[in-house]
């Protein structure tokens, strides 16, 4: 009973956080995310763990201030779900820039018709750029169901706002398939650890990650093209920036290894040029090779 209630009223402090102006929401999640740092925790010690494990060039000075930076974004991440589900259409998309090198107005990110898939990484604008995309025409997305079923269903409504089908990631594999086969663009992310099946071994900055392999073999069998794209928060406050690249080329090549290193080597490009945007608060590296032992 508590939880629910406790879920009820996080989703109206959201709703209530979404008629502001989004420059007074963004800095409010930025200090409760400043804040939150001060206070020990599991995540903060998770953000820790994966910075040290993916610089161990950098200086300890360096990591904690990365660190710092990317719990704030996280959680001012999470405030922002107020404009991004609640608040207007009008709202959200004055907020995103977009910047492509395709044509997305002819077809959403489906050159000459073909099944496409919309590629994101964990960023912490994710959310602002699937919504933005869901919204150019016939789409389904996955999503990971949350363990709160109040807020997971709020989510789901959310983020069909625009009329994407949302489908869960254990139901995941036929209904990609089927979307696909209706020229509806699947969006999806596979940079998380979910286990190793359908996983690889293969190296995400040095360190070996369980990474999903069901990209390649999903654009495979729905001869479909692999369209990535990055969400970047802007500064001061403004927004977001949503960059969409060329369909990848020669993926996938028939090699489930050689596949997942390249979806890392890709993600590790974009991670240098803002590490503190990723989502380290996500224990990246759970399922260890047999024989290693835990890291977090």
């Amino acid at each position: 009973m508590l939880n629910r209630l406790f879920s009820q009223l996080g989703i109206a402090l959201l709703r209530a956080l979404s008629i502001l102006p989004y420059g007074l929401i963004a800095r409010f999640g930025d200090g409760l995310g400043w804040l939150l740092f001060q206070i020990p925790s599991s995540r903060k010690r998770i953000v820790l763990t994966n910075l040290t494990l993916c610089f161990p060039e950098w200086s300890d000075s360096q990591r904690y201030s990365v660190a710092q930076r990317a719990f704030r974004h996280a959680v001012r991440s999470y405030v922002e779900r107020s404009v991004q589900w609640f608040g207007s259409a009008e709202k959200l998309l004055s907020l995103i820039e977009v910047e492509s090198e395709l044509d997305l107005t002819t077809a959403p990110g489906c050159p000459g018709g073909q099944p496409t898939i919309f590629l994101g990484y964990h960023f912490v604008g994710i959310e602002a750029g699937s919504l933005w995309y869901s919204r150019l025409g016939p789409s389904g997305s996955l999503y990971t169901p949350m363990s709160n079923p109040y807020v997971d269903a709020a989510a789901k409504v959310a983020r069909a706002r625009f009329g994407a089908e949302m489908v869960s990631r254990g139901d995941s594999a036929r209904a990609v398939l089927r979307m696909l086969r209706e020229n509806k663009t699947v969006m999806l992310a596979a940079d998380m650890d979910y286990g190793i099946r359908n996983s690889v071994f293969v190296p995400f900055f040095g360190v070996q990650a369980c990474t999903l392999n069901s990209v390649a073999r999903l654009a495979h069998t729905g001869r479909a093209l692999v369209i990535p794209f990055v969400v970047e928060v802007l500064p001061h406050y403004r927004g977001y920036r949503l960059k969409v690249f060329k369909p990848w080329e020669n993926y996938p090549s028939g090699n489930d290894e050689q596949d997942a290193r390249h979806m890392n080597a890709v993600l590790e490009e974009h991670i240098r040029r803002m590490p503190e945007q990723y989502y380290w608060v996500h224990r990246r590296f759970k399922t260890r090779p047999p024989g290693e032992p835990p890291v977090y």
